[in-house]
């Protein structure tokens, strides 16, 4: 049976964004584990969990949605959980529109 498309951000791309978001917050912006998890309202040992590919283990290859990832991760860092759910929302928005299958 065919995934509904909120079924599909559900399952698939929400945590496929939340690793890359919670991956790029530690490698690219020198945060640890647990200011992380606090930003993305989640726990130090879900962001371990997506570091080490034991959670949401499919990786993003298109190179522009890694882009706007990166774009979306300094937001969020800087503007904490007040663009958090935009940022989700339009991350997900984008990869259900760009690319029938971007993972």
């Amino acid at each position: 049976m065919k995934k509904l498309p909120c079924e599909k951000a559900i399952w698939d791309t929400l945590p496929i964004i939340r690793k890359e978001i919670a991956c790029c917050m530690v490698h690219d912006f020198g945060l640890n584990q647990k200011e992380a998890a606090e930003i993305l309202n989640i726990t130090a040992a879900a962001v371990s969990q997506y570091k080490c590919n034991k959670r949401a283990d499919k990786e993003i290859k298109n190179p522009s949605i890694l882009k706007e990832i990166k774009k979306a991760t300094e937001l969020i860092i800087n503007n904490g959980s007040t663009v958090l759910e935009t940022e989700l929302c339009r991350l997900c928005r984008l990869m259900n529109k760009n690319d029938p299958c971007p993972i």
